[in-house]
């Protein structure tokens, strides 16, 4: 009998401690878990830095489809898994888990390794978008004023060539132009479907200033518009003495006028004094003449 209650405890004892071993050593869940995604470069990133004693592994898939692993983000030490190219059909929406499991080499009794899952992310519709750059011309006649655009390229390739926004998009992809009188701060927007933009109702001979981002207005609002351009401006043909000119340059200028405008009206203020003073010494200096000639 007291062998038989020596071996329950003992079985019991035995346990509880691997009850308590599997809670001490349950990894810490990621936390944060967030799609970062420009122009198709996708990354999966969370938190924290793990300690010696456990890892990361991501795995991920198209909603439906068996989990994937990207063979550089199993038990890694880093927060951040690149899934550029793991995400071969960019119009699929894909979930991802980040399991927090032990180091390599060490095993563990958990059957179930402690996991958090990102939201749901298509590439198509969530990738945020570059900013374009472009370049100015002014037609000779100063009647149109054309921007041509560069598409921004994207982090895919196919045929082993990289491909563009506009590759990607085709016919959804416009661009959103807005621009400026560079003396006035009323701005206007001016939507095009081409790369290729001409602005015709600007003032003839002056200058204007463009800012252009790419618009998808096939997306939902808050990922409609991609990021803006660099601020360019066009030349003006009729420029003021400002634009010519720093304001220090044009201060000088008129310091120097003035010195110069004073020099003269000194000058001929003294000039003025001296004849009235030889005139005055001239009429002193001239003889009485009397009647007894």
């Amino acid at each position: 009998h007291t062998q038989r209650e020596t071996y329950r405890y003992t079985h019991l004892w035995i346990l509880e401690l691997d009850r308590d071993w599997n809670t001490t050593y349950s990894f810490p869940k990621a936390q944060n878990v967030t799609w970062i995604s420009t122009n198709f470069k996708t990354l999966l990133k969370w938190e924290p830095k793990p300690t010696a004693d456990y890892t990361y592994t991501v795995e991920f898939s198209p909603l439906g489809k068996d989990r994937q692993r990207n063979p550089h983000c199993i038990r890694t030490t880093e927060t951040m898994c690149d899934l550029t190219n793991s995400l071969s059909d960019v119009k699929a929406t894909y979930s991802a888990d980040v399991r927090s499991e032990p180091p390599r080499g060490v095993n563990s009794d958990l059957i179930e390794f402690p996991y958090t899952s990102s939201e749901r992310f298509c590439p198509y519709k969530d990738t945020d978008i570059g900013k374009p750059d472009f370049k100015i011309e002014v037609s000779k006649d100063k009647r149109k004023t054309t921007l041509y655009v560069s598409d921004p390229l994207t982090a895919l390739f196919e045929n082993g060539r990289q491909l563009s926004i506009r590759d990607v998009f085709a016919d959804e992809l416009q661009y959103k132009v807005l621009y400026w009188r560079a003396t006035s701060t009323g701005k206007k927007v001016h939507l095009s479907k081409s790369s290729e933009i001409e602005l015709t109702r600007l003032d003839r001979g002056e200058s204007y200033c463009f800012t252009v981002q790419a618009y998808i207005p096939t997306r939902s609002i808050s990922k409609q518009l991609g990021d803006p351009s660099h601020v360019k401006c066009s030349q003006n043909d009729n420029p003021s003495i400002f634009d010519k000119y720093s304001v220090g340059v044009i201060v000088g200028g008129i310091f120097l006028i003035l010195l110069f405008v004073g020099g003269v009206i000194a000058a001929i203020v003294f000039c003025c004094k001296r004849k009235r003073r030889d005139e005055k010494t001239g009429k002193e200096g001239t003889p009485l003449q009397t009647g007894l000639d």
